[in-house]
């Protein structure tokens, strides 16, 4: 690298399959070509870090998705409006020519041009042949998510403060939120970010862009979305009770619905957890706790109770566990009352045991 003669090597192409159908395809880049952008990286980061706006926390160190997700509730009881919306394929569209514009703006380091040049360039191998790319960064990369907040910055985030510097805003990679006061506003500013993206290469997603009300319930918007799904939260109007009890209406967050059907899919189809007659409670403890635990780390941060629906449904599948596994416990009430009694001798066994 520091000779100039380092030149990567194509990008393996990988289907991964999307929440919403479909599939999308990320470049992952030789192990060679990962250590190197990692170098890059880390010389670049610290000068690129302290521009970035506090509005993005995609991808940034220090900042998280529960950081967004607690910004995104807090702004939603100010406003009643948001814009929601997405940026399609915005990895594969980013344009070299002002991707490589902003970097010339932040250093002086030939080097570091020259191999971002050289990593945006690099083919991508897919199952159908070689495929010459002449736009986007490949998502999978070590240094595509620092290249995407660097344009990002520049498209989006500063193109706020001056166009709309009353709105507050959070953006998380390619999904963001705009907080509006009105539904005309929030169709306006639509327009006028669709126009800007498109100066810039990109387009919104029109079937995930859209206004939603989050104001209390009058009667008079019938017609308006009210609840929308960001990081996998569902936004929307719903009860929560207060420390001394009182139960009020709040448009908040929880765990998505469309999240919790994955979580039971996964257990049901690829641990298959109820069909594990060869292991005792103690092995399946060891073996889904870290999974469960990570689930609830990130899930039941915010309301805590919209994931009790999880633990029960792995206690269910614990029973059905118990049936198979026991020839003398064949009802579902007495698999029930076994699993209550290890729950009441070992609480913490389990760690989906916590939620109940």
């Amino acid at each position: 690298m520091s000779s100039g003669t380092y030149f990567p090597h194509p990008v393996r192409g990988v289907d991964i399959p999307k929440k919403q159908g479909g599939v999308r395809t990320l470049g992952i880049p030789a192990v060679s070509d990962r250590i190197a952008q990692a170098v890059v990286k880390l010389v670049l980061e610290p000068k690129l870090e302290p521009t970035f706006l506090p509005s993005s926390y995609g991808y940034r160190p220090g900042k998280s998705a529960h950081d967004a997700i607690d910004a995104t509730r807090r702004q939603c009881w100010k406003s009643n409006f948001v814009l929601e919306f997405d940026i399609r394929g915005m990895f594969d569209n980013i344009p070299w020519g002002l991707i490589i514009k902003a970097l010339k703006y932040h250093t002086n380091e030939q080097w570091i041009i020259l191999y971002v040049k050289r990593w945006l360039e690099a083919d991508l191998v897919t199952g159908a042949g070689t495929v010459q790319r002449t736009k986007g960064t490949p998502q999978g990369g070590v240094i595509s998510p620092l290249l995407m907040n660097l344009f990002m910055h520049y498209t989006f985030d500063l193109w706020m403060g001056r166009e709309f510097p009353n709105l507050a805003w959070c953006r998380y990679a390619d999904d963001g939120l705009i907080h509006c006061y009105t539904a005309k506003q929030a169709e306006y500013v639509k327009s006028k970010l669709e126009t800007r993206l498109k100066e810039c290469g990109l387009e919104l997603h029109p079937d995930k862009t859209k206004v939603i009300y989050c104001g209390k319930i009058s009667g008079r918007e019938p017609h308006l979305n009210r609840q929308f799904t960001f990081l996998s939260y569902d936004f929307c109007l719903r009860p929560v009770a207060t420390k001394n009890g009182q139960i009020f209406m709040s448009f908040t967050a929880a765990v998505s619905k469309s999240a919790l059907q994955r979580m039971k899919r996964h257990i049901k189809y690829q641990l298959r957890l109820g069909h594990r007659v060869d292991l005792n409670i103690q092995q399946i403890a060891k073996w889904i706790n870290p999974i469960v635990r990570g689930w609830i780390q990130y899930y039941a941060k915010f309301h805590r109770s919209a994931m009790i629906p999880l633990a029960r449904y792995i206690d269910g599948v614990l029973s059905k566990w118990v049936q198979r596994k026991y020839i003398n416990i064949q009802a579902r009430r007495m698999a029930y009352n076994f699993l209550l009694k290890i729950r009441e001798r070992h609480p913490s066994l389990l760690a989906h045991w916590g939620l109940l």
